[in-house]
């Protein structure tokens, strides 16, 4: 059993809860997540199974999307509504256009300082676990960027954004900061992940669709295949002698397929179809080598 499920995770579980779950349901214990998503946060979570743990690294470097909610006038120490408030301010002289001008200064590549409360280790502890522990916490600001961002809705002091981002994006920090450059202070009241990578809400499941497919038998119809994990990856078809070189992780041409510097991994697959290797363009010998070598699935 290999491959990718896109679990619709729910609120008030660890991505540590969900891959747990699915072990016992799917009986198998070489299963993954592919992008951490906080307990106070519920959508997709893509979770990998057998060979698709192979790929989880290339969901976990994809963009993601998001819906989220701010309250204004309200900062906590987790930038959420988990954590204990720190401040309160009159938010009641806010307005939309305010908002507005502020939103669209955070679009583009920027450095972004992570909540104190977070899963960023220092020296091997998780900052949370020390920012509870009272431990003085600092963290480096990381560069992220920030594709989109869009106002839907504006019930004050409640703004509801839709937010496309880089990895390692926090969205309790865009809040937060959100919140100091209007002049109010404001916390994560809600957020949603539409998308990660290829994976979106809409086709996602729950786990008990997940339990219920399993008894059914009909898993199958909600594994996605694990090159499904990279769709912009260039697609290589080998014949049988090239095919033997990539299993023994020798580099090969592909006279039809060359690398390009937007696009240097490509998909690999033997005669039959099967989903062989993940490689990567090699411009000094000219040729492709294999990074990962998999036992497939037929595309």
């Amino acid at each position: 059993m290999d491959g990718i499920l896109n679990i619709h995770k729910a609120t008030g579980m660890t991505s540590h809860d969900v891959v747990a779950r699915v072990r016992k349901i799917v009986k198998q214990r070489r299963v993954g997540h592919a992008g951490t998503l906080d307990p106070a946060a519920s959508g997709v979570l893509p979770i990998c199974i057998g060979q698709g743990t192979r790929v989880a690294e290339y969901l976990s470097e994809s963009g993601k999307a998001y819906q989220a909610e701010i309250i204004f006038g309200t900062v906590t120490d987790t930038y959420d509504t988990e954590g204990e408030v720190i401040r309160t301010s009159d938010w009641s002289q806010l307005t939309l256009p305010q908002i507005e001008q502020a939103v669209q200064s955070f679009l583009g590549p920027q450095l972004q300082l992570p909540p104190r409360f977070s899963a960023i280790k220092i020296k091997g502890q998780p900052a949370y676990k020390l920012a509870r522990a009272g431990t003085e916490v600092v963290l480096e600001a990381r560069p992220i960027t920030i594709s989109n961002i869009t106002i839907s809705d504006w019930q004050a002091p409640r703004l509801s954004l839709e937010v496309e981002c880089s990895k390692g994006t926090y969205i309790r920090s865009l809040a937060y900061d959100l919140g100091e450059r209007v002049g109010t202070g404001a916390h994560l009241g809600g957020l949603v992940r539409t998308r990660s990578g290829p994976f979106v809400l809409e086709k996602s499941s729950s786990l008990e669709e997940l339990a219920e497919a399993m008894e059914k038998g009909e898993l199958e119809k909600l594994l996605f295949p694990s090159d499904f994990a990279l769709p912009s990856a260039q697609e290589v078809r080998l014949d049988q002698a090239t095919t033997e070189k990539v299993l023994h992780g020798n580099s090969f041409e592909a006279a039809s397929v060359k690398g390009q510097s937007s696009n240097d991994l490509a998909r690999v697959y033997d005669p039959a179809g099967v989903f062989l290797a993940i490689a990567q363009w090699d411009p000094e010998k000219q040729a492709w080598q294999p990074k990962k070598v998999l036992a497939g699935e037929t595309k």
